[in-house]
């Protein structure tokens, strides 16, 4: 995965990835601290200088992601030299309002001639005026040593200086592939041709610092996910060790966090901009550090020798980190523009070639929202609106496209499709295994939300470990009884239907001799016990089946091949589950309506909790539109749906937590939304205590993240 999205920006990493493997080798990145490195001249002829840049001054013409895509590949090759500064000083100067600061410089920056370095802090003063005259120093200017034309902030405007005219002194750094410096200008005339105004570069340099800041830590999974599956201890790969596996996971949904926030604010404009650059201030900093710690634990011993390269990544990430400012620094920003109401809608741009189909579509649902009740659904499922990516007649094979489209003009028309709760699990596998009777039979009343289901899957000793359920399937004249206990079973009190699956063989894995049956909540033998939950709520129940009878032709699928159909059930269940708040109301909008009812203002640490909600929630947002954009593109999603499903179902949590937290001493009421806000968030921090458990329990989530996308050893069976 990159921040790139569409094929050109795969193409153009995996040209920058591959440039950077044949020409930037270990000894070149370990002895180069200051100057041009050999491959400069190199670079700079591939035109990666300037992709940001117009092209009436040389560059490609482009824009910052196609340049934070070439920053987060040669990150990962650690590229030293002054590559990342000189295309932070090209994004300054181009940004700014002066035409012959950037007729005269940019060209040089497009095709290295020049480099560049931008001091993002400085003690520097200067007379007001067009021109000016400038005194001071600024300190740690990364690439300020190589740079011949220095970006520098003189009170609240920039300004570009030729290095020549400071004096430049290079400081040992942290970073030992390249240098900061310490600039000092001692009453230095700057025309007023090279003063910049007032150029967002603080957004700048979190968007391009950021790039890079994914880039090192997108080395740090890999090769820590890589020697996981090789290193051997206690007999097994290390990278089967939970311990391992999860630290490993984390660090990859750190790493799409970052990339996703950085991406979106490479798309951002005006307010929308300051508030998803802080976003990506806090994000991807903090995951480059935390990748890079994690890795160098990850090889353990070697990983913490001068000879392995660990210890150059989180050199550089801690350096980009202090560069930046402090995560608690962007978080602050985060909060202010938050609570000051500014927000950014993740919304799609889509082809004009879509504006028939729109049209069609608008009609289409025009004509439904005439409808009310039971009548609309009806025809909403009839239509095949509810789920419109199954086939007809039970949806519109609708592609990715059609499908956005639908959803627009629904909500543009305020048209709410049927709530199906569980039949919206049931639906997609009867689609795919069940008998033509059984789709007729069960479909359309489902689809309309007439039909009300409950899942009879977990059992006591059978819970994320699905398949070693014990419930019996014992075959008889005619069909199947059903004997056993399910438990944890949503909605089965009202159910009129539950889906089941149930042990006919013992035979072979665990995975084979399940069958999936349809049962008719209201046979004989079926007993429902509610459970009350940690809220004082019966959503789920326990559910006993003494022999009870299933016809033949009630089995969906095979009989024996269960476990095949099952899965398409709970990987729509999880996609369900992972969108949204999960019906708790424990979201962003409205913890910040509730700081809006506190009637005072909040503390630095409180800005702060406020802050990584905003931060998480805007983060799953984002991943959520590159999932689309991706399955627009008909492309797999890959990590961003896997790193949202996981992170979607503790959100809720992280917001009523927050919420709890800022009522104080308030929140001792009764979680009882009838009692005001604390009422309403107790209640809230309680109920979404279920949602890391009930789609999928966060471990198990984990340990799929690590299998599926890092490619780590499944967990050794029991026994072996």
């Amino acid at each position: 995965m990159a921040i790139g999205l569409s094929e050109e920006h795969e193409a153009l990493r995996e040209s920058v990835a591959g440039w950077a493997e044949r020409n930037v080798p270990a000894e070149v990145v370990r002895s180069q601290e200051g100057g041009r490195p050999p491959f400069w001249t190199g670079l700079a002829e591939q035109g990666l200088l300037g992709l940001h840049l117009p092209e009436e001054f040389g560059g490609s013409g482009y824009g910052l992601l196609e340049a934070a895509v070439a920053v987060e590949a040669l990150a990962e090759r650690m590229t030293p030299g002054p590559f990342v500064p000189t295309v932070l000083a090209g994004a300054v100067i181009a940004a700014s309002g002066s035409e012959k600061a950037r007729a005269e410089l940019l060209p040089g920056l497009a095709d290295g001639s020049l480099t560049g370095a931008v001091a993002l802090s400085a003690a520097l003063t200067g007379d007001g005026g067009d021109s000016m005259v400038v005194s001071g120093t600024a300190t740690q200017v990364l690439g300020g040593a190589m740079a011949d034309v220095l970006v520098l902030p003189v009170g609240g405007v920039w300004v570009a200086v030729d290095a020549a005219q400071a004096e430049i002194e290079q400081v040992k750094s942290l970073d030992i592939t390249r240098a900061v410096a310490t600039v000092t200008l001692d009453a230095v005339a700057v025309p007023a041709d090279r003063v910049l105004g007032a150029v967002d570069v603080r957004n700048l340099a979190a968007i391009i610092l950021g790039a890079e800041a994914t880039g090192l830590a997108a080395w740090c999974v890999r090769a820590a996910a890589d020697y996981a599956k090789v290193r051997v201890q206690f007999g097994r790969p290390i990278g089967q060790f939970q311990g391992i596996k999860h630290k490993l996971s984390r660090m990859l949904v750190a790493l799409e966090q970052a990339r996703a926030t950085v991406w979106d604010a490479t798309r951002a404009t005006g307010d929308e901009r300051d508030y998803a650059a802080a976003i990506a201030g806090v994000m991807a900093p903090d995951a480059a550090v935390q990748c890079a710690k994690d890795a160098i634990q990850t090889f353990g011993g070697i990983g913490y020798t001068f000879e392995h390269d660990a210890h150059l990544y989180y050199r550089r990430a801690l350096t980009l980190r202090a560069l930046l400012g402090s995560s608690a620094t962007w978080a602050a920003t985060v909060a202010e523009l938050a609570l000051a109401g500014v927000q950014r809608p993740m919304e799609i741009d889509l082809p004009e070639s879509a504006a028939a189909l729109r049209a069609s579509i608008a009609a289409e649902i025009a004509d439904l929202a005439a409808l009310e009740g039971v009548e609309q659904r009806r025809a909403l499922a009839s239509a095949g609106f509810v789920m419109s990516h199954l086939p007809r007649p039970w949806g519109r094979d609708a592609d990715p496209l059609e499908q956005v489209l639908i959803q627009q003009e629904l909500k543009a028309a305020k048209v709410k499709l049927p709530n199906m709760i569980i039949g919206a699990w049931v639906v997609p596998s009867v689609v795919a295994y069940g008998t033509q009777e059984q789709q007729e039979r069960f479909l359309p009343k489902t689809l309309s939300g007439e039909t009300i289901w409950c899942q009879l899957f977990s059992e006591p000793g059978a819970g994320s470990d699905l398949a070693s359920l014990q419930m019996k399937a014992t075959q008889v004249e005619g069909g199947w009884t059903l004997t056993g206990q399910k438990i944890w079973t949503s909605v089965a009190h009202v159910a009129e239907w539950g889906i089941c699956i149930a042990r006919n063989s013992s035979a072979g894995s665990k995975h084979e001799g399940i069958t999936y049956f349809l049962v008719d909540m209201k046979s004989p033998g079926v007993t429902v016990r509610p459970l009350t939950e940690m809220t004082g709520e019966n959503l789920f129940n326990e559910v006993f089946l003494d022999e009870v009878f299933v016809p033949d032709s009630l089995v969906v699928g095979q009989v024996g091949e269960g476990w095949k159909v099952a899965r398409n059930t709970l990987s729509n269940e999880r996609v369900s589950l992972s969108s949204g708040s999960g019906g708790t109301g424990a979201s962003v909008p409205d913890l910040l309506g509730l700081v809006s009812r506190l009637g005072r203002p909040l503390t630095a640490v409180e800005e702060q909790a406020v802050a990584a909600v905003v931060c998480e929630g805007h983060s799953i947002n984002a991943l959520s539109l590159r999932v689309t954009l991706k399955q627009l593109a008909g492309s797999e999603p890959g990590a961003d749906a896997s790193v949202r499903k996981l992170l979607s179902t503790s959100h809720a949590q992280h917001v009523s937590e927050t919420a709890v937290e800022l009522l104080g001493e308030a929140a001792t009421v009764a979680a009882d939304m009838r009692l005001g806000d604390a009422g309403y968030w107790n209640r809230a921090v309680l109920a979404t205590r279920a949602m890391t458990i009930y789609g999928g329990t966060t471990e198990v989530q984990l340990n799929i993240i690590g299998e599926r996308m890092l490619g780590l050893p499944r967990d050794p069976e029991p026994g072996k």
